[in-house]
């Protein structure tokens, strides 16, 4: 069955790149030139994921995936956001309101497929092995792609989650951000270190009282905590 990627994107040549490269790829492809009707075609057929340019007409694109995220019926489309800035900030605020990859004008479509496949990896396929892991205060489901704090749910993106099960299944041994590149997103990201640390700050300000288990080891890398 072939994926269905949304491409929003206001420059109709670049649209067009997207659109044909993709569509070779073997995606089937949906348009959209702007914010408001990009979240219609969301409401109206989900799609498998989201390229989302950031600078849009109207509603931008962090509003565009705050909405995503907000709504329980769509907060679970993984996006791609595109964007012509490079600085590290705008990728951080990227993170921060739930992106799940983020990549800076210029690039090269078959990038941007291999970020998509990715991607679509850590959200249509279930971590290996699905164990059910169990702490204190803590319930992680693969299965259910459930997450309990203090028998509260706690909605994590398909990154997040695979960030949060990597780190859980191997308790006490130190992860290094190179190695959780490697593991969680599926493949080595170049001088993108910062994208490890964005999402375990974003993982724990949703983990609350259990925040602690992500252990920081200065100049390493994360490890999680069995006991806090």
């Amino acid at each position: 069955m072939q994926p269905n990627i949304l491409v929003v994107e206001d420059e109709k040549d670049i649209l067009d790149l997207i659109d044909y490269n993709l569509g070779q790829a073997g995606f089937k492809v949906a348009r959209a030139m702007d914010g408001a009707e990009a979240l219609g075609l969301i409401k109206k057929e989900p799609p498998d994921l989201v390229v989302l340019d950031l600078l849009l007409p109207g509603l931008d694109g962090k509003e565009v995936c705050r909405r995503i995220r907000q709504d329980e019926s769509t907060r679970s489309i993984p996006v791609i956001m595109l964007t012509a800035k490079a600085e590290e900030i705008d990728r951080i605020i990227g993170f921060e309101i739930g992106a799940d990859d983020y990549l800076t004008k210029p690039f090269s479509p078959r990038e941007l497929i291999l970020r998509i496949q990715a991607v679509l990896r850590r959200t249509m396929e279930p971590p290996e092995p699905t164990v059910r892991l169990s702490f204190p205060g803590l319930v992680i489901d693969p299965e259910k792609h459930r997450v309990e704090v203090d028998g509260e749910e706690v909605v994590l993106t398909a990154t997040e989650f695979k960030l949060l099960y990597h780190l859980a299944g191997r308790p006490g041994r130190v992860q290094s951000r190179d190695l959780l590149l490697d593991q969680v997103w599926g493949y080595p990201y170049e001088g993108y270190a910062r994208t490890v640390d964005t999402h375990v700050r974003r993982l724990r300000k949703k983990l609350g009282r259990q925040k602690e288990r992500i252990e920081t080891i200065r100049g390493v890398g994360y490890r999680f905590r069995e006991e806090t």
